[in-house]
């Protein structure tokens, strides 16, 4: 734990600041901060002109939003952190394999954010959605897409397959903290688990199959399959996932989709 002594509150502030955009409140007034944060009108006040000074928010009319120049942050992260780099070849191989749309993800509190992903590139045969030669499956011609799913991209951790794996992966008693921390838990869509001993059962079930189906709990027409990615010590430290169409995510056709899912986070397993 931190020394309360060593705490730079100023610092911890303005991360909060920072942290109060969203795609959904792209445009923040001093109050809206001030609610957001907790902070006084006053103190948020001085926290948004000294962002401002620093080249991290834009303010016109009284609004507030983020400036360009917070990608020096992202940027910094991506470039230089080991788990995207890695990921990134096996991301590619697995889209193309798959020609769906694939994302590596991390638990970050009460939210995924993904730090990979790639959409892969089809084949010229595949452009008009051809059937394959070896399964006569008709495939997409362009692999699917949720609104917003971008590296970097948050999105709720109950909501999600990559969410519910990494969840999943939690010892009984962070688990148990997790909830405890979260509650209650946001319905996005009619199909959101919210209800605690309902989100319990589905991660004994996540942790059974090794593999989590989500079908519309986070946006409607979104389903996706995903799988832990582990440690050499067996700990799951992201979630690898492929957003795809229902009728690709049951039957043989998911068993199909489930092999070079693992068989990535094996690869990855292995570097990590």
């Amino acid at each position: 734990m931190l020394d309360p002594s060593d705490r730079i509150e100023g610092l911890a502030k303005g991360l909060a600041v920072l942290e109060s955009f969203s795609p959904e409140r792209a445009q923040l007034s001093t109050s809206q901060v001030a609610a957001r944060t907790g902070l006084s009108r006053a103190a948020a006040r001085r926290q948004l002109l000294t962002l401002c000074e620093l080249g991290y928010l834009d303010a016109r009319d009284g609004q507030y939003g983020l400036s360009p120049r917070v990608l020096r942050l992202a940027g910094a992260y991506l470039a230089s952190a080991r788990l995207p780099r890695l990921a990134q070849p096996v991301l590619d191989r697995l889209a193309l394999l798959t020609r769906e749309a694939c994302s590596l993800v991390v638990l970050d509190r009460a939210e995924v954010v993904i730090v990979a992903r790639s959409l892969g590139a089809l084949p010229s045969r595949w452009q008009s959605g051809e059937p394959s030669a070896r399964s006569g499956v008709r495939l997409p011609a362009t692999p699917l897409m949720a609104y917003g799913l971008h590296q970097g991209a948050r999105l709720a951790a109950h909501a999600t397959s990559t969410g519910r794996v990494l969840l999943a992966g939690l010892q009984p008693t962070e688990l148990s903290a997790w909830l405890a921390e979260h509650a209650p838990l946001r319905r996005l869509t009619a199909h959101t688990v919210t209800e605690p001993r309902a989100l319990r059962a589905l991660l004994r079930d996540v942790r059974r199959q090794d593999h989590c189906v989500a079908h519309e709990g986070h946006e409607l027409g979104v389903h996706a399959v995903a799988v832990p990615v582990r440690d050499l010590a067996g700990r799951c430290v992201a979630a690898l996932n492929i957003v795809g169409s229902p009728d690709r995510l049951q039957g043989p056709s998911l068993v199909e989709l489930l092999a070079p899912l693992h068989a990535a986070s094996r690869e990855l397993q292995a570097v990590l």
